[in-house]
């Protein structure tokens, strides 16, 4: 089994472009496995992280309903931001600017086979990584991702979560706010969840920015740890 994992930080990408990629990098894994299986192989299988920061875009999940986006393609225009149906789990979200966004391309059966645990284990490594700010973040009974003040009318989400698993091969990932411009969410409902607000760690702390490279080196310690694994 290969535990180790490939870092890759893209920088500012297309939505698209990377959605392309990350297609690319998972067809490669799954295909390593099937020959593996076919010819009685024995090669490792690749695993990938990719860091990414997007323009302004919104993504609907295979589940989603398009009624959660509340803009038409002119006002998407004007908004300066892009739309596109994935093959993710989950309903609706934004990227855009001052969020990073995380794609952890795994071969799970490197690492173990449960989905549900891996989602709550990336939930865990946002979790830990407020908690150095001095926020107490949790997880929302029946609601995929990390928010702040649950249970209460205050109750904020700080993080979503949205992956696509096959053949035990993950994609997709997490979107965590930092400095976003929360006026763009907005335009849709958060994961098709009315009535609760969404924040961003800058608001949290009072700050005009946060250090986004800073917050990067820590999700990474608590990846690293959590999943036991190591970078490359």
């Amino acid at each position: 089994m290969n535990k180790k994992i490939e870092l890759q930080d893209l920088g500012f990408k297309d939505y698209k472009d990377t959605w392309d990629y990350q297609e690319d990098l998972f067809r490669g894994i799954v295909d390593t496995k099937i020959k593996n299986r076919r010819e009685e192989a024995n090669l490792d299988t690749n695993n990938y992280f990719l860091f990414v920061e997007h323009p302004h875009v919104y993504t609907l999940g295979k589940s989603g309903d398009l009624s959660n986006l509340l803009l038409n393609e002119e006002q998407l225009t004007q908004k300066g931001a892009t739309f596109y149906k994935i093959n993710r789990g989950g309903d609706i979200t934004y990227h855009g600017p001052g969020q990073i966004v995380g794609y952890p391309i795994l071969d799970l059966e490197n690492f173990f086979t449960d989905i549900h645990k891996y989602l709550r284990l990336l939930e865990e490594m946002i979790i830990l990584t407020l908690a150095e700010y001095g926020l107490k973040a949790e997880r929302s009974k029946g609601e995929t991702g990390v928010w702040l003040d649950v249970g209460t009318p205050f109750a904020r989400k700080i993080c979503a979560m949205g992956v696509r698993a096959s053949r035990w091969v993950t994609m997709h990932g997490f979107a965590l706010n930092i400095n976003a411009d929360l006026g763009y969410f907005d335009n849709i409902i958060p994961c098709g969840i009315r009535g609760k607000a969404v924040t961003s760690l800058n608001v949290e702390l009072g700050k005009k920015s946060v250090d986004e490279s800073e917050v990067k080196e820590k999700l990474l310690k608590h990846f690293i740890s959590l999943f036991e694994t190591e970078i490359i």
